[in-house]
């Protein structure tokens, strides 16, 4: 029997870094523009890395600090990551600072006798005045301190302290079947699922800067406090790296309240109009003049013979 085994080909050619970070990126469907956004590392240092041109990047520090920034935003265990970069033999390696030792038995290094008597006197007198200026009052008089009158005043209430404003509660609610993904300023997953309608999600209140990648906007709802807030979007687009921290949604403003119906206006009801009796003239009340005061009477008329 032929003891002879054909190896692993993963042990013969083993994937480097750069290979593992390009393909868990490529996986995400993300682009290194998308990787630089997220991590805020310079797209060029990112595509050292994916190369393995180490020596182009500043410092194996900053390469072991990309190195792990990157994996963290493609899910892959950054402390592996940090532990084969910092072992590639293609890593330079840190320079070293030469420091020259300091021997007190050079005597050009030794200070010399009267540089040290000088040194000392001035020692000396510093700690005489400040004995003197805490110990007596030579140099500040021998007044005793009068104490300030006291004033009859009325102690005024305490001020309120105010109470601080917490930062709200975000919720997400689908009102439809719609994937969402949740994350925060350093690119790190806080919520991705397909959510079913009627299906909520609380940010985290201490979320660092949370922002929603979303294909269908309009198919979310979303509160602060219960209160609901302005849409994302309209659905025609879908949206990413948008804020939705309580802060950001608040400026947002509220969402729009549905105009009211107008109603009409009550028909005015018809008053009837009464309807008058004629009076015949022999039952119509006859009415006496009343003779003025300041009236001239008239002049009696002779009759005519």
């Amino acid at each position: 029997m032929d003891e002879d085994k054909t190896p692993d080909q993963a042990s013969l050619f083993p994937k480097s870094t750069g290979d593992k970070l390009r393909e868990a990126r490529e996986a995400l469907g993300l682009t290194l523009a998308d990787i630089a956004s997220r991590t805020r590392v310079p797209m060029r240092h990112l595509e050292a890395i994916e190369n393995g041109d180490y020596g182009s990047l500043p410092s194996p520090t900053y390469t072991i600090g990309f190195a792990k920034t990157y994996a963290r935003a493609v899910g892959l265990d950054e402390k592996a990551i940090a532990a084969e970069v910092r072992n590639n033999p293609q890593l330079p390696l840190a320079p070293v600072t030469d420091y020259e030792a300091y021997q007190p038995s050079d005597g050009k290094r030794v200070p010399s006798f009267g540089l040290a008597a000088i040194a000392g006197l001035i020692a000396g007198l510093v700690l005489i005045a400040a004995i003197l200026w805490y110990g007596t009052n030579l140099f500040r008089g021998s007044e005793e301190p009068v104490a300030p009158p006291v004033e009859n005043t009325i102690a005024a209430a305490p001020e309120a302290t105010p109470t601080p404003v917490s930062g709200g509660q975000v919720a997400l609610t689908a009102t439809d079947s719609v994937w969402l993904k949740v994350y925060d300023a350093t690119g790190k997953t806080l919520f991705e699922k397909t959510m079913a309608a009627g299906e909520r999600y609380d940010v985290p209140q201490d979320a660092n800067g949370p922002m929603i990648n979303i294909g269908r906007p309009d198919k979310i709802q979303v509160t602060v406090n219960g209160s609901a807030v302005a849409p994302l979007g309209d659905g025609k687009v879908a949206i990413k790296d948008v804020p939705i921290s309580a802060a950001a949604l608040q400026a947002r403003g509220s969402a729009p309240t549905p105009a009211a119906t107008p109603t009409s206006a009550p028909t005015p009801v018809a008053t009837a109009t009464p309807k008058t009796t004629k009076v015949p003239p022999a039952f119509q009340p006859v009415v006496t003049p009343t003779p003025d005061a300041d009236a001239t009477p008239a002049p009696a008329t002779t009759p005519a013979p």
